[in-house]
């Protein structure tokens, strides 16, 4: 399941992303938006984990959880 991470403070990296999810299991991708010009993150990103349950348990557990003094916001992200 893809979930849009929202919110993000402008210093985070994918990495940090990577592991704040994972704590909740397995993440096959993590992917931080970044503005092409400048090359620093626009404030959100996405995060797949192949197990539903997995995902649901982060969306629930992270969503208006405050990471580097932001409260981010996690849904699922529609299919493309």
């Amino acid at each position: 399941m893809k979930l849009l991470v929202r919110n993000l403070a402008r210093t985070i990296t994918e990495q940090e992303i990577r592991e704040l999810f994972s704590a909740h299991g397995t993440v096959t991708e993590c992917t931080l938006v970044l503005d092409k010009e400048t090359g620093t993150s626009k404030g959100f990103g996405f995060v797949e984990m192949p197990d539903p349950k997995e995902a649901k348990m982060a969306k629930a557990r992270l969503n208006d959880a405050r990471i580097s003094k932001n409260k981010i916001r996690v849904k699922f992200a529609p299919e493309s």
